[in-house]
């Protein structure tokens, strides 16, 4: 039944009519609050800042929160649809807290000619304390409505990026490594390591023309002070340098420049010159999306087209060892396809229960694996949950393992223009790590991009340690 709302005209108002609403507040309630009026007072969203500004154990609600709920009681109760606010007086007593309960009260004690009221207006919590008291006068209406209640647009709060910023910050204590940089030629090539330099993540090793490379730092006033620059004629030649500086140990990875990412990985693969080892070689995108809770990462949208059952071993150990290197404890793998049963005409259903079956085995190793999975089973407990599908994994994947490039390059560019999504995109088991870079990134993704080859050759560093001990 649809739900109406019936005004009250300047001539049905009465000295001492009455109305009230009743509301809890929520987190979600000053939050937003919050950003309708930009109010960045820390006391409102930090609970130890509001005890050491407020001295207050919670935290507290602004005022004029608590206040706007007479706009409630005001625009539809009493006297309703029409109403026009013409002044307000507040007199604050006592805070309000989240998790505070606190209902708003009106009564009619004046009425002037020709449509003026006037209302005292008072506010307590759910202990009969006092918040707040003061004097509202509105114009009434003089037109009779009776209407539905107006529907709103559902409203919800959605968390800042974070994730990038953490990997970043989790490389202050290390040192920086070095990088060689394939062919940075272009602004955004060349200012993507200058950044990461600046911020002490990476000791760049600028691979390409020499003049091209300075006449670019000259043009959009790039300090080149104290980097490594090697003089090459073209891009190809760039590759080789570049590849060359990785597997003789000057580099500790490898950064993709203003060149095909073909032509740079046609070196990385040569079997004779090139940075192979006994692991296909896998592209992994670190997600920050932020509608998920969590980092995201999403394998294989770059480099293997079609991969078969034995190649999809090496992308999933290729992104467990990256989540594992980037702090992740035991990490969930959702092996994806279009739906959640063992079904013999998909085929990437029944890799992904043979992917299971070789994780039990040890063919796996350092995480949790569990498929087929559709994709609102793998990240979506409430989904999972409807389905009837207990999983370890599902609802809470860290990384999601796409059946072919097509999905996930789909999978990972959806979430970037639908969801709002970052994404730095690294490629591993070559002897370094690769960071592939897009005009289209922004640049916190290719610092992003950069921290995480730092940490994966540190964490390759340690690795090697262990192992000569």
């Amino acid at each position: 039944m649809v739900e109406m709302m019936e005004n009250r005209t300047w001539a049905e108002i009465k000295i001492g009519d009455s109305a009230s609403v009743t509301r809890t507040c929520r987190m979600e309630d000053v939050e937003l609050f919050g950003v309708a009026t930009g109010d960045l007072n820390p006391t409102h969203y930090n609970a130890e800042q509001a005890q050491s500004l407020a001295h207050h154990r919670k935290v507290m609600a602004h005022s004029l929160w608590t206040g706007s709920l007479l706009s409630a009681v005001l625009g539809n109760e009493l006297p309703g649809a029409g109403t026009v606010y013409r002044s307000q007086s507040f007199d604050f007593q006592l805070p309000v807290e989240v998790g505070d309960t606190v209902t708003v009260s009106i009564i009619v004690t004046e009425k002037i000619e020709p449509t003026d009221v006037v209302f005292s207006c008072k506010a307590v919590n759910q202990n009969g304390a006092q918040v707040f008291t003061g004097i509202a006068r509105v114009t009434a209406p003089t037109q009779k409505v009776i209407q539905p209640r107006t529907e709103l647009h559902e409203v919800s709060l959605r968390r800042r990026h974070h994730v990038f910023e953490d990997i970043i910050e989790r490389c202050a204590p290390l040192d920086p490594i070095s990088v060689a940089v394939c062919h940075p030629c272009d602004q955004v090539s060349l200012e993507g390591p200058i950044e990461a330099y600046k911020l002490g993540l990476i000791n760049p090793i600028l691979v390409g023309p020499e003049a091209k490379i300075r006449s670019l730092a000259a043009e959009f006033g790039f300090d080149l002070t104290g980097l490594r620059i090697i003089d090459t004629q073209h891009s190809h030649e760039s590759a080789e340098k570049s590849v060359e500086l990785c597997r003789t140990g000057q580099a500790e990875a490898l950064m993709k420049g203003s060149l095909h990412t073909d032509e740079m990985m046609h070196e990385v693969a040569s079997r004779a010159t090139g940075l192979r080892t006994g692991r296909r070689i896998s592209h992994v995108f670190v997600m920050d999306v932020p509608t998920y809770p969590k980092m995201l990462l999403i394998s294989d949208a770059a480099i293997n087209i079609y991969p078969t059952l034995e190649d999809k071993v090496d992308i999933a150990q290729n992104a467990i060892d990256l989540a594992l290197c980037m702090g992740v404890v035991m990490p969930k793998v959702a092996i994806l396809s279009a739906v959640e049963t063992v079904y013999p005409k998909i085929n990437s259903t029944i890799e992904a229960a043979a992917l299971c079956k070789m994780a039990d085995r040890g063919q796996i190793t350092g995480a949790i694996l569990d498929g087929p999975l559709a994709f609102d089973n793998a990240i979506s407990a409430e989904a999972a949950k409807i389905k009837k599908i207990n999983s370890p994994v599902a609802g809470q994947a860290d990384i999601l393992l796409v059946p072919d490039l097509e999905a996930g390059n789909m999978l990972a560019k959806q979430l970037s223009y639908l969801a709002d999504a970052d994404a730095a995109g690294i490629v591993l088991g070559a002897r370094v790590p690769i960071v592939l870079t897009s005009r289209a990134d922004s640049a916190k993704a290719r610092l992003a991009s950069c921290a995480v080859a730092v940490l994966f050759a540190h964490a390759r560093r340690v690795a090697g340690k262990v192992a000569a001990e």
